[in-house]
């Protein structure tokens, strides 16, 4: 088996840089998904059962697409077809979603929404796998750590940029930041268009810079033609009870990092807006409300930054500290940052605790597939990758299910409490990463 060529930084740059784009799309879903279904009737402690739209597209499509990309060999590639086709389904869901209240003869606009919002998702849950696969299927061994930094780093670049959008757009250019009931402020409308365009430029970047390995040269770098073949020849619960005993030991840890996490993306609007501007439950449409919302977006854009910075130095942590270590320790970071979130009553002081959910989101990206791919067979990398996403989307699901009951019935309806709940749902990620994740030695 050949060796594979070793990649300039800009070679491995180019192969993530269309997830900026993508990640910019996800970022504004993530800071004002809940900001604009509220807009449109819905109820708090309701948030959580739409959002479950996200995890149970991932759950339906990622697998699907792992396999899928595993076995498609064309003229633009491997993976590169369900990238740019995820991307423009994407930006269409992008433009639609902030303006459901068009369809209301037809459809009410929290239900056309909730559409639009799954639509955006299957479409973002099309380019995640292959974008991962990619930087698997390009890199040398000795690369991976950092081809999986590199995409952090733009991961989090383009959630800046998303997260932003919204705050730019009213306290830099004056775009108006509330709107009757029933719509959606001009500057969310407008960051959602922005955010579309970026979307589909990047991934055009990556698109038309990036060149992928023939079939001839993917198994002359990887393994033989009978390999493949036998690989091929099985079934999708084959491929599930043969997967590698590390999947399952990481299986552990995502449980509890994507818990603490939807928590997190469903409810730091409403938990700042109450625990720090003071406004009343349910109270979707004061200007108190939409500052706080503008603000979460620049606190979620913030924690994207110290994940950007933190990912420059991530490689040289992990092959220092080893890649199970720094994982842990960066989800103890995490924790740490949503804790803080209670403590705190001033709207500045929240930045401290973004700088530990950022370190535990770089972590989060790149960590669990850093630590995979040298377990994983290059042949079954997609189908893998694919399955793999269940450990992120079922603890979403289950959060999705669970939590509105707890906010109203346990918190009553005090959203603050729900950041805690994540703060401590990230320390068990922390503790079950060194006590149940054993890494591969090279």
């Amino acid at each position: 088996m050949a060796k594979k060529p070793k990649l300039s930084f800009w070679q491995i740059w180019n192969l993530s840089f269309g997830f900026l784009g993508v990640q910019a799309g996800f970022a504004l879903q993530n800071a004002n998904v809940s900001r604009i279904l509220s807009n449109y009737g819905a109820d708090l402690h309701h948030l959580s059962f739409f959002w479950l739209v996200a995890p149970i597209m991932g759950l339906i499509i990622q697998p699907w697409v792992g396999a899928a990309s595993d076995r498609t060999w064309t003229r633009m590639g491997r993976r590169k077809p369900f990238i740019f086709g995820g991307a423009i389904a994407a930006s269409l869901g992008m433009f639609f979603m902030p303006n459901s209240h068009i369809a209301i003869a037809i459809l009410p606009p929290v239900i056309f929404g909730a559409i639009m919002l799954a639509l955006m998702d299957a479409s973002f849950n099309v380019t995640f796998q292959p974008f991962r696969s990619l930087v698997a299927d390009m890199t040398p061994e000795e690369q991976t750590n950092t081809g999986y930094s590199i995409q952090t780093l733009l991961i989090n670049l383009g959630a800046v940029i998303g997260s932003f959008l919204p705050f730019v757009l009213t306290n830099l250019l004056g775009v108006g930041n509330t709107a009757p009931e029933g719509q959606v402020p001009p500057s969310v409308v407008w960051s959602f268009y922005i955010g579309g365009s970026i979307l589909l430029i990047s991934v055009l970047w990556t698109v038309f810079t990036t060149k992928e390995y023939n079939p001839d040269e993917f198994k002359q770098y990887n393994q033989s033609d009978s390999v493949v073949v036998e690989a091929e020849k099985k079934s999708f619960w084959q491929t599930l009870t043969s997967m590698p005993g590390i999947m399952g030991k990481l299986a552990i840890v995502q449980f509890f990092s994507w818990f603490a996490l939807f928590a997190m993306w469903v409810y730091t609007t409403p938990a700042v807006a109450q625990h720090i501007w003071g406004t009343a439950i349910g109270d979707s449409t004061s200007p108190e409300y939409n500052e706080a919302a503008n603000w979460v977006g620049v606190l979620f854009g913030l924690y994207s930054v110290f994940a950007a910075i933190f990912a420059i130095f991530l490689d040289k942590i992990a092959n220092r500290l080893g890649r199970v270590k720094t994982y842990s320790i960066s989800l103890l970071f995490g924790a740490l940052g949503y804790l803080s979130m209670y403590i705190f009553t001033g709207q500045y002081a929240l930045i401290l605790s973004m700088v530990g959910v950022g370190i535990a989101w770089a972590a989060i990206l790149a960590m669990p597939y850093a630590i995979l791919a040298r377990s994983l067979p290059a042949d079954r990398m997609g189908v893998y990758m694919g399955i793999f996403n269940i450990t992120v989307v079922v603890p979403q699901i289950v959060s999705g299910l669970l939590l509105g009951t707890i906010l109203k019935f346990v918190f009553n309806e005090k959203a603050i409490y729900m950041i805690v709940l994540a703060g401590l749902s990230m320390l068990l990620a922390s503790a079950s990463a060194i006590l149940f994740v054993k890494e591969k030695k090279a």
